[in-house]
């Protein structure tokens, strides 16, 4: 092996996570990025695009960073004060504060204390997270894009593609899922799918003669889609060379799975940045709530970022339902499938698919990093 080539693979492993590199394509590794304090929030690069996907202005995106870190730690000590009482919450951007929904006045000023922002409801999310488990029990057309609980709403979003709003299966399923429970209908554009593709040039990591992307590093492997491989099948990285194997993988119902890494490649706890930003150091795996800011990293497209629309919705793709997924507005492309979901420094989960493209805009789930980790009894790489 010529050691230009060795230089090669070596790059590509310290940069495991997010996706592989070309070697024409590499940012500039970790250690040459721009040094930034602890109490930092974001890297320079990380700002900018925010500013760009967003529409934020320097000062406002550390602003809204800063105040998304202090609602997730609010988030939790809110839903413990209201009790039975909690019936959602989500990020309020332009308040730059947690909004907490509870079913009486009883809890308010207790999830008040936490410094929460409080809105009086009917439904408990106990009672929202029931309706649309029997939603979930229904046989969803084609025309039905997903599901989910919206705590804004105070009800169960069922999301239809446009073009077939009329049609009589989908009105049939809509009639089925009212009588579950209190059900808004909203509009989208396009049905979900997932986005793997078939082999082309670029930075991939490949299994058969599907590209796609790495998520995060764990110890002994890295979590990426289910969608991607099935278990016991090969990984290869972007040099062709032998990674791992899937070592087990759902989908559908779930879209994850974990491969083990070895032949010469190791884990980093590292999301690339593909030169739009430097390459990202991951210290944990907060959740961050619905309305915060959301980046992901993948190997068609690269860096984007956008808000987290909903969580716990089940998108019905033509493989099959797949649940628990957390909705996003980032763009996506065939390739970017398996790739990292980032807030902030906090791993948040790995791309499933979505409707749109990133040259028109539209929304991408992504299956949360915490369920897989528990799922396969794996342990994040964290910096």
């Amino acid at each position: 092996m010529r050691r230009t080539t060795r230089l090669r693979t070596a790059l590509s492993a310290l940069l495991l996570i997010g996706t592989w590199a070309t070697a024409s394509a590499l940012p500039a590794s970790a250690a040459e990025a721009p040094a930034r304090s602890p109490q930092a929030p974001a890297s320079p690069g990380l700002l900018d695009a925010m500013q760009r996907d967003l529409g934020l202005s320097r000062d406002a995106a550390v602003a809204r960073l800063a105040a998304e870190k202090k609602a997730t730690g609010t988030e939790r000590r809110a839903r413990e004060a209201a009790g039975a009482a909690y019936g959602g919450s989500w990020f309020d951007a332009e308040r730059g504060r947690l909004t907490v929904a509870v079913t009486g006045e009883e809890a308010a000023d207790a999830v008040r204390g936490t410094g929460a922002a409080v809105r009086v409801v009917r439904h408990s999310a106990r009672q929202l997270d029931a309706a649309k488990a029997r939603i979930d029990t229904l046989s969803a057309p084609a025309g039905v894009g997903s599901w989910h609980v919206d705590p804004k709403a105070n009800k169960v979003v069922v999301n239809v593609v446009a073009e077939h709003r009329d049609d009589n299966d989908v009105r049939a399923f809509l009639a089925r899922a009212r009588d579950a429970g209190p059900v808004t209908v909203r509009q989208t554009p396009a049905a979900p799918r997932t986005f793997a593709a078939g082999t082309v040039g670029g930075d991939p990591y490949y299994t058969g003669n599907v590209r796609c992307s790495i998520g995060f590093s764990v110890h002994g492997g890295f979590v990426t889609a289910g969608h991607c491989g099935s278990p016991g099948s090969a990984v290869y990285g972007w040099d062709r060379s032998y990674v791992g194997n899937f070592q087990g993988s759902s989908f559908p119902d779930n879209d994850y799975a974990w491969v083990n890494v070895g032949s010469g490649w190791w884990t980093v706890p590292v999301v690339l940045g593909w030169g739009t930003v430097p390459d990202q150091l991951v210290r944990g795996s907060a959740e961050a709530p619905v309305g915060a800011s959301i980046c992901r990293s993948g190997s068609t497209t690269h860096w984007h970022c956008g808000r987290v629309l909903a969580k716990n919705e089940t998108v019905n793709y033509s493989q099959g339902a797949v649940h628990q997924m957390t909705k996003t507005s980032v763009c996506a492309q065939p390739g970017d499938s398996g790739g990292s979901f980032l807030s902030g420094d906090q791993a948040q989960g790995v791309t499933s698919g979505g409707w749109g493209n990133c040259s028109s805009g539209g929304e991408t789930w992504h299956q949360p990093v915490n369920e897989i980790l528990n799922r396969y009894g794996l342990r994040l790489h964290t910096a």
